[in-house]
This record gives structure tokens, C-alpha cells and sequence, in this order.
């Protein structure tokens, strides 16, 4: 369990920060804010390393990766309260990227890597990638048709020629493919194989990912969903609360986080 440090903040007559360190004394003198740990004082602020502290102390117990912990930030996004929404992109108006969880009242996946942000205009721009997989219902799905044979433990698929099963030039490399009417994850699409003169209609997945269930029977029907990084789904819900993290040791700025939301019509 990790311990805190809570600060109150008298403009919103609320707990509004949890910091890292936890010392044994703390006391504010002359506009100066110091904390007492393992026997020794530190002044706060004026080290040039931010969210490091009490380095010294962790080095001599022995953990001095312990003196450096990321940033983190939770809000809300709530415009139009009573209405369900689809959340596509977020807009940092600030001086560095973020990583970014989110969750609404209906998913729980949404993320954005701090390396997919754009600089356009002096924000930095994404869109939000869901890889939600189980939540069909609330995600765009494209069938296929009936396998014939499934071979090599469940990795390779094969479809009909005659009549044919057109696999279609919509699916790619790195789809999720399903299988059953009550759909199971059967894997990720590593190969498509078409070559109809030479009898080949099939599909190759890695079935070596968490969630993946074994295809035990030959006929089955398959559907699939887009690559979650290729496609931005974005996250569906009436709020949706996301958190903010980031690693650097310099300072940087956030003014003001935005998305852009559009009302969904079922």
C-alpha cells in the first residue's frame, strides 16, 4: 500500500493533490516549505529534478528508484450530462504530451500513447483508441460467413470457394477476429491468403493473446472488428473520466485539457 501526502485547498474547500513523498515532520518558514525524513531536512522547490525527492535517503535504504514518481492527473469530462456521447480526440493546450487512460459509464478502455499526439497550432492533438474487446455490441463489426476447416490448433481458417465466401478487402493485418453467435475472441489476424484459382480462401491468426479461446470445431462463423491503433473508436458514455500520466523530471505546463464529443443516436 502506498502512502501519501494530501493537500487542502481553501479556494475549493477540498482535498485537490495527493504527492508522493510522506515525511516524518513538515513545516512552512519563511516562504519556504521543509520536510524532515530519516533524520535529515529537506527544502522543497528548488531542486531542479521535479517529482524527485528525498534521493539521498532512498539510496542509503537502498531503493533509489524510489526518489523519482510520474505525474498524474484524473478529470472528468461531463458537457451535455443527460446525453449519451461519443469522445473522439482530446487537445492538450500545454508544452508536452501526456499518456492517457479513460473510462466512461459504459467502457473502460480508451488510451492514447503520448507518442501519437500532433503539435497542430500549439496543441498537441490525438485521437482516443478503444481496445475493448468483449463489448461487441458497443462497437462496429463486420461478419465474414462460415468457416469450412480450421487447422494447426486453431490458427489457420479456411473458407468456401464453391459457393464462395468472399473474406473481403476490409479486414487487415492486426484485426481481432471473433467466432460463434455469441461471439468468442479467437485471436489477431496475422495473415490473409487469397488465391482462388489455386483454391486458398483462409485466414491466419495468433491465437498467443490474453482472451483467446481455443476454436474447437470446424463450421464456425467469424466476424471481426479493426485494429484498435489503426482505427480511433473512440469511447461511448454520458461522462468520461480520464487519467494523465507522464515521466519527465523538467518542468512542463498544462493549461487546459478539451475533446471533441458528438452525441450518439443508437
Amino acid at each position: 500500500m502506498s502512502n501519501y501526502t494530501l493537500t487542502y485547498s481553501q479556494g475549493v474547500n477540498g482535498w485537490v493533490s495527493f504527492y508522493s513523498y510522506y515525511p516524518d515532520w513538515m513545516i512552512g518558514m519563511n516562504n519556504y516549505f521543509y520536510t524532515f525524513r530519516g533524520g535529515n531536512i529537506y527544502r522543497h522547490n528548488v531542486n531542479n529534478s521535479r517529482n524527485t525527492f528525498y534521493e539521498d535517503w532512498w539510496v542509503r535504504i537502498g531503493n533509489p528508484s524510489a526518489s523519482f514518481v510520474s505525474t498524474q492527473l484524473q478529470s472528468v469530462l461531463n458537457q451535455a450530462v443527460l446525453e449519451n456521447k461519443l469522445f473522439k480526440t482530446i487537445d492538450l493546450q500545454g508544452d508536452a504530451p501526456w499518456e492517457i487512460q479513460l473510462e466512461t459509464d459504459l467502457q473502460n478502455s480508451g488510451f492514447i500513447d503520448s507518442g501519437w499526439f500532433e503539435k497542430k497550432e500549439a496543441t498537441y492533438f490525438a485521437f482516443i483508441r478503444n481496445n475493448t474487446n468483449g463489448q461487441l455490441s458497443l462497437r462496429s463489426v463486420n461478419g465474414i460467413g462460415n468457416s469450412i476447416t480450421v487447422t494447426t490448433v486453431g490458427t489457420v481458417i479456411n473458407f468456401s470457394i464453391n459457393p464462395l465466401i468472399q473474406i473481403g478487402n476490409i479486414i487487415s493485418i492486426g484485426d481481432y477476429l471473433y467466432f460463434g453467435t455469441t461471439p468468442l475472441f479467437a485471436g489477431e489476424v496475422i495473415a490473409i491468403n487469397v488465391n482462388l484459382p489455386l483454391g486458398i480462401n483462409q485466414l491466419v491468426i495468433n491465437t498467443v493473446l490474453p482472451g483467446t479461446v481455443p476454436i474447437t470445431v470446424n463450421v464456425n462463423y467469424f466476424l471481426y472488428i479493426k485494429n484498435s491503433v489503426a482505427e480511433s473508436h473512440g469511447v461511448l458514455g454520458h461522462y468520461c473520466t480520464f487519467t494523465m500520466q507522464n515521466s519527465y523530471s523538467s518542468k512542463i505546463e498544462l493549461f487546459a485539457v478539451e475533446s471533441e464529443a458528438m452525441k450518439s443516436f443508437p
